[in-house]
């Protein structure tokens, strides 16, 4: 798949499980390897599938802020979940990647870059429409403007993404108020919404590139009839219909940057744990360090990149100490990051409205609730008010 790519006229063409383990074996016989959901550790995580065996068949989620847990759905739904702690950044931006090994020899240091290597081909199987979002936010950080990551450019470009439209909703979603769900509208090679009824299991699907209708040519699915079209579209108005948490973002940006000193940062610091939750598995934060490693002879040496977070004392490190050294700065910096400065350093919000933040918070911070909360305690608003009654 391009990073950038033509949408195809819509088409809908109607599978059942028996068509979807095709698509599978389809999308191997071109050598990709299917990454998706299934079910590790009480939790639904992505990791290598062989076929719609390994999907969570059967399993939903309850989830609430601080809260998570997998329950029984009662039928064979396939993705009947909501988003775990893992999102798709896993193999895009990996949490370790060798940038570059050297080698001691007779003629001095000898450096190779695995880099260059060409990457897996990955086909994502169940990305979400707020995911979706989240790798496009991704493809500005690490693709867009003159400094590109070489191996994340590479990944992106082989990887295959089948998409599936959200029919239910996680109590923590609010991917509306950032207009990124809960229906896929483009950047995938095939969309599918999962139908299930009292007597029919089915799957509608469209093609949303050329390379993805080349592979729905090799499984010849069945045209899908209006009726099949309103019940998946349905599915997704009740997924829509289901999201009650909101986040306004109406000039979030000078919201943001004219409270930096409102005491609610304060009150928000007495909560969180400065554990790092929030941005290990927030789809779209990209916050990395470097190390450099040797062998106990001196004669090889390695340079990583791994994940870190605005949240760790060494992140912020500068000659002479930490920047953010108070656990009101560290959350500060996050969600103004997140919702202002991000706009101004890539045209886009940094949040999809995904919730993993919110269900993933050991204290159940609500990042929705801390804006409204920052909203009524406007420092504009309280300097207004003073001058008024003076």
């Amino acid at each position: 798949m391009s990073i950038n790519q033509p949408d195809l006229p819509a088409q809908s063409f109607r599978i059942d499980r028996t068509g979807l383990d095709e698509l599978l074996a389809a999308l191997k016989n071109r050598g990709y390897t299917l990454v998706g959901p299934t079910v590790r550790d009480h939790a639904m995580v992505y990791d290598e599938l062989t076929g719609t065996q390994d999907l969570p068949v059967g399993k939903g989620d309850q989830q609430e802020a601080g809260t998570y847990q997998l329950v029984d759905r009662g039928d064979a739904a396939l993705f009947g979940y909501n988003l775990g702690p893992h999102s798709w950044k896993k193999y895009l931006f990996p949490p370790r990647h060798k940038l570059w090994q050297a080698e001691l020899t007779d003629d001095g240091l000898a450096f190779s870059e695995p880099d260059q290597a060409t990457p897996p081909k990955y086909a994502f199987i169940g990305v979400r429409a707020c995911e979706l979002h989240a790798i496009q936010v991704q493809d500005k950080v690490f693709a867009g403007g003159d400094h590109r990551d070489a191996h994340y450019c590479r990944t992106r470009e082989r990887a295959f993404i089948v998409a599936v439209n959200c029919s239910q909703a996680a109590a923590t979603c609010f991917c509306p108020s950032m207009n990124t769900g809960p229906a896929v509208t483009s950047g995938f090679d095939i969309a599918l919404t999962e139908v299930i009824a009292a007597d029919a299991h089915y799957f509608v699907m469209q093609a949303g590139s050329q390379l993805g209708q080349a592979v729905l040519d090799q499984i010849t699915p069945c045209l899908a009839d209006s009726t099949e079209i309103q019940a998946a579209a349905q599915c997704v108005a009740n997924a829509r219909a289901q999201m009650e948490r909101q986040l306004d973002t109406a000039d979030i940006q000078n919201l943001l940057y004219r409270n930096a000193e409102n005491p609610r940062w304060e009150k928000i610091a007495q909560r969180c744990l400065s554990c790092a939750n929030c941005t290990m598995v927030c789809p779209t934060c990209f916050c990395s360090s470097v190390e450099d490693t040797t062998d106990l002879t001196g004669s090889h040496a390695e340079r990583w990149r791994q994940w870190d977070s605005c949240f760790t004392l060494d992140f912020s490190y500068l000659h002479g100490g930490s920047v953010r050294t108070s656990t009101r700065a560290q959350y500060r910096q996050w969600m103004t990051h997140k919702l202002a400065s991000w706009i101004d350093q890539f045209d886009t919000s940094g949040c999809v409205g995904c919730g993993r933040c919110i269900t993933w918070c050991p204290v159940g911070i609500d990042i929705t609730e801390e804006v409204r909360l920052m909203r009524e305690n406007d420092m504009a608003s309280s300097e207004n008010s003073q001058r008024g009654g003076r």
